[in-house]
């Protein structure tokens, strides 16, 4: 017979799995002495089984009669009996905190006989009959789903009736008539009475939990925090302690350091009088704890020692909950307390200095989205705001600026010194500009890796995605939310933390964070206030020991020097990702076109010869801001189509300049071009080395520019490290061909400028196939990097652009994903492909060198994988470096390797 039923006794900390976290930590403080009420844990396992069969196991019960009894004889008091009566609370508890999620009963076992018994053992007329009230109140809409406003409606009722404005102002009458009242309402509602049984409050009690586990606000949560949906809850049953019961009882929360800043002392407030539900319920105005020592000092001093206790057991922040009975203090949950970005960081070097944890566990403690949070600049939360819509939080930040519907005045309006916010329906790479000069983008379309986003993320940049309320006409130059019109010029702020929009200017407070991150500790501290300085030594402390821990580089996604400088200073170590495609924009398209129209392969090579000095120069300026670190260069991966004029604007335009009788020759050639380019699905079409090998000269022109740059900068006294990626392989074939093209470029370049050069070959593994043949791929290619994003896509059978907005809210919804295999890895499917490709490509080449640059390289969950599996480096943008050096030390410190506790 499985054992679903453990007393305190019988566990701790360590079985939260099968306890709760709830449970376990019962147990654990049960174990060390404290003042623990007794009582007993349904195990997680027998929720599973409920949630399976939709039924209560029926050794179950058994073992819950045997507790039962057990702990009757513990306190000499039996459940639901008229004289002293045994109350206890039947509460949720899962593995992992789920706060307010999931159910609660208190004070199970109080019926028509033993509330009298309870007035005699207590001698309180009032609080006996007030338990009982709570009760009903309590279980009829928990476990009997009767609408809670029926009895907050009453309980008004009777206050006003009596002329008072708070529940403790009722007399024990005026409660015994509210406690009529409530059953009056629970039959109403279920067509019974009040079950009078105290078993079968607590069965049904049981049951109700487990069934809640699955409510809608509990699925959404976890969902929102991923948690895995088939764990399920345990049920703690514990003897109940009354802090309602007079003026020397009360209940209470305590944090032992303050969770939003991470000060030292002790944080909480105390309620006279009340029961645990009153504290956070505000309907009274709490104590201090300094105010709890003047009304308890004996309590509150063993408060303290407890507190201490453990705090120094659980080597953490802890959060308690605690009860007063008459003078006696009880302890009725503890658990490491939740915290802000800022406190995590602070407790976690504080920590250290007491010498309670090392720091490698100090970087347990922390994360990179909690770094991530305090990279960005945020709106200052005293201020008075309305919210006009809500999107997708895409990228942080707090933006505020002037509303521009397209790029060119993005661009016009940032040059004479306004910030804008740009407003699309959603964005291309033709907004690239745009984007640059904005202080935030917001779309009425899109999701987390849309356009918009991925490219925000990139520059840092504060982006909401996907307010599918907002109304955006760009041709009017107005988007609509409600009843609000926002014009051309209106001033809005955006909060990419929350995806809030609001149609005024709020006040926005800058990261120190990243001031220390660009200009360095000392410049950080110089001028700020004690807790700042704090807070930016204490990411120091935490970021160094990362580098100092972690096994793989971390580079970054760079495509211009300007972004190549930023992601130095933010410790990038090379960069992983450079995408040529965004030097063929603006004012070059013009070029791409001559490429594409050319008739004959002289024009071809014309078209070619003009774009060489102009990439030879980006190339220049990349590789002398990245002097002495790897710099990967794609070569080109978009469909030529990106670079063309859209072909619906394109045909309007040519069949108008027709009927006006102007000449459209140029326009036909360019349409008829864009018609030949056309396909059904271009991103599966001709891109990647597909086009290096379709169109003459292509590849050949960038390949002699990176040379030819490499030779100026080794000229110049540099020490250039440039490394070649050919884009979306599936075929050694492709990339023996393209290979051999370029090292006969590379080898003639070297000759010409005598000059000494050897620059690596490699490959993106964005396809199943290239994963699977990979021991085949890696004969040729000298490393790989792994473009996630489109592996995803490529193996999901997903297009990005389509998907996140056509059916990823229902698949979340329904459990089918966790999160965005967008936004975190899937080790199962994708993960396992790279998993492949790692061992097969080292199989064949011991030295060959691995990363990754997609998307996912700058996601904490990703990047632990990614060190698992063995690679080499990750690469992501700029702004998420500092994330990444964070995770990747942190993925080393989980595997427990020791280092200096002092550090």
């Amino acid at each position: 017979m499985n054992k679903f039923v453990y007393a305190f006794e019988e566990g701790d900390k360590d079985q939260k799995d099968l306890l709760g976290g709830k449970g376990a930590n019962l147990a654990e403080m049960t174990r060390l002495g404290l003042p623990v009420p007794p009582g007993f844990i349904i195990t997680t396992e027998a929720c599973r089984y409920y949630l399976q069969h939709g039924r209560i196991p029926d050794s179950l019960r058994v073992q819950v009669t045997m507790a039962l009894r057990r702990l009757e004889d513990v306190t000499g008091r039996r459940l639901g009996d008229a004289v002293d009566p045994l109350l206890v609370s039947v509460r949720s508890g899962a593995k992992f905190s789920m706060p307010g999620m999931m159910d609660t009963v208190l004070n199970v076992g109080l019926n028509d006989f033993s509330v009298e018994g309870l007035v005699e053992a207590s001698g309180s007329e009032r609080f006996a009959w007030d338990s009982y009230r709570r009760l009903i109140q309590m279980f009829g809409k928990t476990v009997l789903e009767v609408d809670g406003e029926a009895f907050a409606q009453a309980l008004d009722d009777a206050k006003e009736a009596k002329g008072v404005t708070s529940d403790v102002e009722l007399d024990a009458d005026d409660l015994k008539g509210l406690v009529e009242t409530f059953k009056a309402i629970v039959e109403k509602h279920t067509g019974r009475g009040f079950p009078q049984d105290p078993r079968e409050q607590l069965d049904l009690a049981t049951e109700a939990i487990f069934h809640s586990w699955n409510s809608d606000r509990a699925r959404l949560y976890r969902r929102r925090e991923r948690i895995p949906d088939d764990l399920g809850t345990a049920v703690n049953v514990v003897t109940m302690v009354f802090g309602n019961l007079d003026d020397r009882s009360g209940t209470g929360v305590c944090f032992t350091r303050d969770p939003a800043t991470g000060k030292t002392g002790s944080y909480g407030d105390y309620l006279v009088n009340a029961q645990g539900e009153d504290v956070v319920a505000g309907i009274r105005n709490t104590l201090s704890l300094d105010d709890f020592k003047k009304v308890d000092p004996d309590s509150h001093k063993e408060l303290r020692r407890i507190m201490r206790r453990l705090e120094t057991h659980y080597r953490d922040l802890c959060d308690i909950e605690f009860t007063v009975e008459k003078g006696k203090l009880y302890i009725l949950q503890t658990r490491v307390g939740k915290r802000t970005a800022a406190a995590a960081f602070r407790i976690a070097t504080q920590l250290v200095d007491e010498q309670l944890i090392t720091m490698n566990e100090a970087l347990d403690r922390v994360s990179g989205e909690q770094l991530a949070l305090l990279m960005f600049p945020q709106f200052d939360k005293s201020a008075d705001r309305e919210v006009l819509t809500r999107g997708m939080a895409a990228s942080p930040g707090a933006a505020v600026g002037a509303v521009v519907f397209d790029s060119a005045t993005a661009v016009a309006w940032k040059a004479r010194g306004e910030d804008v916010i740009l407003v699309r329906k959603e964005t291309n790479p033709d907004d690239l500009e745009g984007m640059i000069a904005a202080a935030g983008i917001l779309t009425s379309r899109g999701g987390k890796t849309s356009h918009a986003a991925v490219v925000a993320r990139g520059m840092g940049k504060t982006a909401v995605c996907g307010a599918e309320q907002l109304v955006v006409d760009v041709t009017a130059k107005e988007a609509r939310a409600g009843e609000v019109t926002l014009r051309e010029g209106d001033v809005i702020s955006i909060d990419g933390s929350t995806g809030e929009v609001f149609a005024e200017a709020l006040p926005v407070v800058p990261s120190p964070v990243v001031q220390y991150l660009e200009e360095g500790i000392d410049a950080a501290v110089a001028d700020a206030d004690k807790d700042t300085a704090e807070l930016v030594r204490a990411v120091d402390r935490l970021l160094g020991h990362a580098d100092t821990v972690r096994r793989m580089e971390v580079r970054a996604n760079a495509d211009t020097a300007t972004d190549a400088d930023r992601a130095r200073r933010m410790g990038a170590q090379g960069i992983g990702l450079c995408r040529t495609e965004h030097m063929f924009l603006g004012p070059r398209r013009e070029l791409i076109e001559r490429v594409v129209l050319a008739d004959t392969p002289d024009a071809r090579s014309a078209a070619l010869d003009a774009l060489l000095p102009l990439q030879r120069d980006d190339f220049v300026e990349l590789l002398t801001a990245m002097d002495g670190l790897p710099t990967t260069i794609r070569l080109l991966d978009p469909p030529l189509h990106e670079f063309l004029p859209d072909r619906a604007e394109l045909m309007v335009k040519v069949a108008l300049a027709e009927e006006r009788g102007e000449d459209v020759e140029h326009d036909r050639k360019l349409l008829a071009a864009v018609n030949r380019l056309h396909e059904e699905n271009p991103m599966l079409g001709l891109r990647g080395v597909r086009l290096g090998l379709t169109v003459p000269g292509l590849f050949a022109l960038q390949v002699r520019a990176i040379a030819e740059a490499t030779a100026i900068r080794l000229e110049a006294g540099g020490h250039p490290h440039p490394e070649i990626m050919v884009p979306l392989v599936g075929s050694l074939m492709e990339l023996h061909l393209v290979g051999d093209e370029t090292e006969g470029i590379v080898e003639e370049v070297s000759e010409a400028e005598g000059v000494t050069m050897s620059i690596p070959i490699g490959t993106m593994i964005e396809l199943p196939r290239a994963a699977l043949t990979a021991f085949r791929i890696a004969e040729v290619a000298q490393f790989f990097s792994f473009g996630t994003n489109d592996l995803t896509q490529t193996t999901w059978g997903f297009s990005r652009d389509d998907v996140e907005a056509a059916f990823f809210a229902d698949y979340l919804k329904k459990g089918i994903f966790t999160v965005s295999p967008f936004e975190s890895l899937d080790r199962d499917g994708v993960g396992r492909l790279v998993r492949i490709a790692v061992e097969d490509g080292r199989r064949t080449r011991p030295d060959l060198t691995l990363g990754i640059c997609g998307e996912h390289g700058g996601d904490p969950e990703s990047i632990h994988f990614f060190h698992d599996v063995g690679l080499d480096y990750v690469s992501c943008s700029p702004f998420r470096v500092p994330i990444a050096r964070l995770e990747a030390g942190r993925a080393v410190a989980e595997a427990g390797e020791e280092t200096s506790i002092s550090a």
